[in-house]
C-alpha cells in the first residue's frame, strides 16, 4: 500500500477516534479502545492496540499486540482475542480493515464484561444459597431416630439422676438424724395414687399410718353418715300443745 493510501486510513481513524488515536510512525498506530457498551458495577476494562502495517496491506493481515491498560486480561482472554482479530482479517483481506478490528475489539470486550457481571451474580447466588443451606442444616439439626432417641434418653435419665442424688445429699446435710431417717422413711412410703396403681386400698394406708405410731379411725370418714346426722340434728318437731 502506498504511502498515501495509508494516510488516508489515518486521517479517517483520528477523526473517528480523536482521543484514542496514536500515530507512532508512518506505518504504526496505536489506539486506545474500550467497550462499546461499559457494564455498571464491573471493573473497568482498556486495551492498547498497537497496529503495524506491511507493504502489502490490505492484501495480508498487518501486524497487531494488545495490551490491558486498565483492568485484567488472563493470558486465555488475551489469545481469544487475538484469534479472533486474525479471522476478522482473513475476511477482510484487500480493503482497509484496521476500523473493523477495532469495532470488534469493542464489542468484544463489551462482551467479557457482561460475561464477568453474570459469573459476579451467579457465584453471589451461590454464596447466599449456601448460606441458607448452612441455617437450614444448623435450625434442623439431626434427624431423631429410635436409635438416637433411645441413647439421648439413656444418658438423660442417667444425668437426671446423678442431679437428682446431689440435691438429696445436699438436703439431707442440713437435717437432724431424726429429721434425716423420717425423710427417708417418707421418700420409701407409697402414695395414693402409686397404692390405687398397685391395686391397693385404704386397709392398706391405715396399716401404714398405724406403723408411725399414728391411729385413724376411718368410719370418721363416712360423708354419708355425716351428712344423715347433721340433717336429723337440723329437724325441728313442733307439737300441738306449743
Amino acid at each position: 500500500m502506498s504511502a498515501e493510501v495509508l494516510a488516508e486510513e489515518f486521517e479517517v481513524l483520528e477523526s473517528i477516534y480523536p482521543t484514542e488515536f496514536t500515530k507512532l510512525s508512518e506505518r504504526e498506530i496505536l489506539i486506545d479502545v474500550e467497550p462499546d457498551e461499559p457494564v455498571d458495577g464491573i471493573e473497568p476494562l482498556t486495551l492498547a492496540f498497537n497496529v503495524e502495517y506491511t507493504d502489502d496491506y490490505p492484501d495480508s493481515l498487518p501486524k497487531f499486540t494488545l495490551d490491558a491498560t486498565q483492568g485484567e486480561l488472563n493470558e486465555a482472554e488475551l489469545s481469544h482475542l487475538h484469534d479472533e482479530l486474525q479471522r476478522v482479517g482473513d475476511e477482510n483481506l484487500g480493503m482497509a480493515m484496521t476500523f473493523t478490528l477495532v469495532a470488534h475489539l469493542r464489542e468484544r470486550l463489551s462482551g467479557i464484561m457482561r460475561e464477568r457481571e453474570e459469573r459476579d451474580r451467579h457465584e453471589a447466588a451461590e454464596k447466599e444459597r449456601k448460606a441458607l443451606e448452612a441455617e437450614e442444616a444448623r435450625t434442623r439439626g439431626t434427624p431423631v431416630t429410635f436409635e438416637s432417641f433411645h441413647a439421648w434418653k439413656v444418658k438423660f435419665d442417667k444425668e437426671l439422676a446423678v442431679k437428682r442424688a446431689r440435691e438429696e445429699e445436699e438436703k439431707l446435710k442440713g437435717l437432724s438424724p431424726k429429721e434425716r431417717e423420717e425423710y427417708k422413711k417418707s421418700q420409701t412410703r407409697l402414695s395414693g395414687r402409686q397404692l390405687f396403681e398397685r391395686g391397693g386400698n385404704l386397709g392398706a394406708l391405715e396399716e401404714d399410718v398405724e406403723e408411725d405410731g399414728v391411729s385413724v379411725d376411718i368410719s370418721q370418714y363416712d360423708r354419708t353418715a355425716r351428712v344423715e346426722e347433721e340433717t336429723e340434728e337440723d329437724h325441728v318437731t313442733f307439737s300441738d300443745s306449743d
